[in-house]
């Protein structure tokens, strides 16, 4: 569910009409729903076994107010950079719920996690052991770890977004989780506290979840058996969102608790998660105005003002947005098969092909729904196009939570050489 809804014939962010932010803001731009944020975090968190940390997924919206909303609920993050950690710190949650995630840490993002006490480090390989040791001796420190084990179980979801299985470059293998956890055990300056798991993102069936953690629980029995203190296990994120109407609808929060509390039953582990999407997606829209519509010889082109270097899920992963138009359409209105695409010079800068949609005209506005979640955090200048606005809406009240870039921001971020100035 999200609180985008038709009022008085007006697509509106909870209380607030989109085409009142498009003369305000200019178009396009972001808008976050509070309500749908907080709605989504609830219904999660109180869906999974009591004492269970959230990590909310900062790739998946790194935008602060986003992260402060979510923090004032109890949320923790999962961050894969140091960027990533010194924006959930702004944000206000605290190190003590901040797991850091991420193949390539580099020996700066260790040390920056460690000086500021984050809750663990989620380790994906050997020689990440080993590097986080050396810094953690040099800082005096022991470093909380866990090993992301791949447990080799297809998502079932997009390739492009599939973590759990061999070919890809995501954790450790299985069958050499003992000896990786044995090694980290000779580490002194680490210390081993669990197990991490995460196999994929948008996933829509309980099935490979389960899977995976079966296996984890049964890794679990093993390494105690070893002598290691498996105290908590971080199961990561991935359930899926319903981005078309038609979709198969994902499992519902509470399914995934009740599967998670069944298989996890009488572990004594901590758990903790890492939504992204669950907790993002539908809470946000970007919001584009039609700037011509084209007829060529065997289609009709929509062409708006956003671009792939805005939302760029379509282009990469040919995913799926509703999109609707901002002013309501009659009853009986005429629906045309239209390609809705940007004004990037590439072909690929195409948000629906063949889509049917209510007739529009140039200078009409259209909201592109399920876009809160790797949209303007993926979001680029391609084309020297200026990053756009950003706004959150919580009731009636709504403000600017990033600026839209000018294109002098835009030429201030290079810089000429003294050879070529003046």
């Amino acid at each position: 569910m999200h609180h985008f809804q038709y009022k008085d014939g007006v697509l509106c962010a909870e209380e607030v009409r989109l085409d009142r932010l498009a003369e305000e803001v200019g178009t396009p731009f972001y808008c976050y729903s509070t309500a749908t944020l907080e709605r989504h975090y609830r219904v999660f968190a109180g869906a999974l076994p009591a004492g269970s940390l959230v990590a909310f997924s900062v790739k998946a919206n790194g935008n602060l107010a986003v992260l402060k909303t979510l923090a004032r609920l109890g949320a923790g993050a999962d961050v894969v950079s140091g960027g990533e950690l010194a924006k959930a710190l702004a944000a206000g949650i605290a190190a003590s719920k901040i797991v850091f995630s991420g193949v390539g840490k580099t020996r700066e993002e260790m040390r920056e996690g460690l000086e500021a006490g984050i809750y663990q480090f989620n380790v994906e390989s050997e020689p990440e052991l080993l590097a986080l040791d050396e810094v953690a001796r040099g800082l005096g420190k022991r470093a909380p770890i866990t090993l992301r084990i791949n447990p080799d179980v297809d998502a079932k979801t997009h390739a492009k977004i599939t973590t759990g299985t061999a070919e890809t470059k995501f954790g450790i293998p299985f069958d050499r989780a003992r000896e990786a956890y044995a090694q980290a055990a000779r580490l002194k300056n680490l210390e081993i506290v669990g197990i991490d798991v995460h196999i994929g993102s948008q996933i829509t069936d309980l099935q490979p979840f389960e899977t995976a953690f079966k296996l984890v629980v049964e890794l679990v029995g093993m390494l105690r058996a070893d002598g290691h203190a498996i105290a908590r296990l971080d199961l990561g994120g991935g359930l899926g969102v319903p981005y078309e109407n038609s979709n198969r609808t994902p499992p519902d929060p509470s399914e995934y608790g009740a599967m998670v509390s069944r298989v996890t039953k009488g572990l004594n582990c901590t758990l903790s998660f890492e939504p992204g999407r669950l907790i993002a997606a539908n809470a946000g829209v970007l919001v584009s105005r039609t700037l011509y519509v084209k007829h060529g010889e065997a289609k009709h082109f929509l062409i708006i003002d956003a671009g792939m270097n805005d939302l760029v899920r379509p282009a990469m992963y040919d995913a799926w947005h509703e999109i609707v138009p901002v002013k309501e359409p009659a009853s009986g209105q005429a629906r045309v098969r239209y390609d809705v695409v940007g004004p990037v010079c590439e072909t690929s800068d195409l948000f629906a092909a063949g889509r049917e949609m209510p007739e529009l005209k140039s200078g009409e506005l259209v909201a592109i729904l399920a876009a809160g979640a790797y949209g303007a955090v993926m979001a680029g200048d391609y084309n020297a196009r200026p990053r756009i606005a950003e706004v959150l809406v919580r009731g009636a009240q709504w403000g600017i939570v990033r600026p839209r870039e000018s294109y002098a921001d835009l030429i201030a971020k290079d810089r000429i050489p003294d050879w070529l100035s003046g």
